[in-house]
């Protein structure tokens, strides 16, 4: 992996992740990553935040849950603060693949593009344990958020990705709204990168396992959660929000 040129850092959003988020990053380790990996712990009730910092990441807590929104935000924050350059987020519930790090990274590190959004749906995709309820939504999403956007997304819901902290510059991407945290935040910016001429965008195909026997850390409600996640593009489109 090409990270030594640059100032890279990974979020792992975690709530109740013990047994999953150490195992996580002893896999980004083992990929050759030797850069920061951040785990932020939106108020588990287990042991998330001690396993994590066993296996040596840099550990952010939130007093009260807030949501997955809301870790990630705490996340970016802190790498803006230390002058990270570019940011890569992937599951901590062990759903992404560590080895496909390289895939959504090197793109931005060649200077190629400036956010990378990994997609199952690509060739060279894979989903494990796909569920066709979960298919049909998920399409149908990227189909919305597409006619939304201009540009053909094909997994739009896929919370593998990486991009240049840079982009947060631009003043038309607000992240510190409240109403962005629980579902709502990674569509925000999915929305917004796209829509910005100046953010250079590509997707690339990555793998997801959904595991049967564990719970996940997004623990969806049907149809309330995906409200959520609809949210951002309803008020982006018609402009209740900015």
């Amino acid at each position: 992996m090409k990270s030594n040129s640059n100032n890279i850092m990974i979020i792992l959003p975690a709530y109740n992740e013990t047994g999953k988020v150490g195992q996580v990053i002893r896999k980004i380790r083992a990929t050759g990553f030797e850069n920061t990996i951040v785990v932020v712990d939106d108020c588990s009730t287990d042991n998330t935040a001690g396993e994590a910092d066993r296996a040596g990441a840099v550990i952010l807590k939130h007093e009260k849950n807030k949501g997955v929104g809301a870790a990630i935000r705490t996340g970016i924050q802190y790498g803006l603060e230390n002058g990270y350059d570019i940011c890569a987020i992937l599951s901590s519930d062990d759903q992404h693949e560590p080895k496909e790090i390289s895939r959504v990274v090197n793109p931005i590190i060649s200077n190629e593009y400036d956010f990378v959004q990994g997609s199952r749906r690509l060739k060279g995709g894979r989903v494990v344990n796909d569920r066709l309820f979960r298919k049909i939504t998920t399409q149908l999403y990227s189909l919305l958020l597409s006619v939304m956007v201009g540009r053909r997304v094909t997994d739009a819901t896929n919370g593998f990705r990486a991009f240049r902290l840079s982009i947060f510059d631009h003043p038309d991407i607000d992240i510190n709204q409240e109403w962005l945290d629980r579902y709502e935040l990674e569509p925000y910016i999915l929305f917004k990168a796209i829509k910005n001429k100046n953010i250079r965008f590509a997707e690339v195909p990555i793998t997801i396992y959904y595991h049967r026997e564990t719970k996940q850390y997004t623990k969806m409600r049907p149809f309330l959660d995906w409200w959520k996640l609809a949210r951002p593009l309803v008020y982006l489109g018609l402009r209740i929000k900015k």
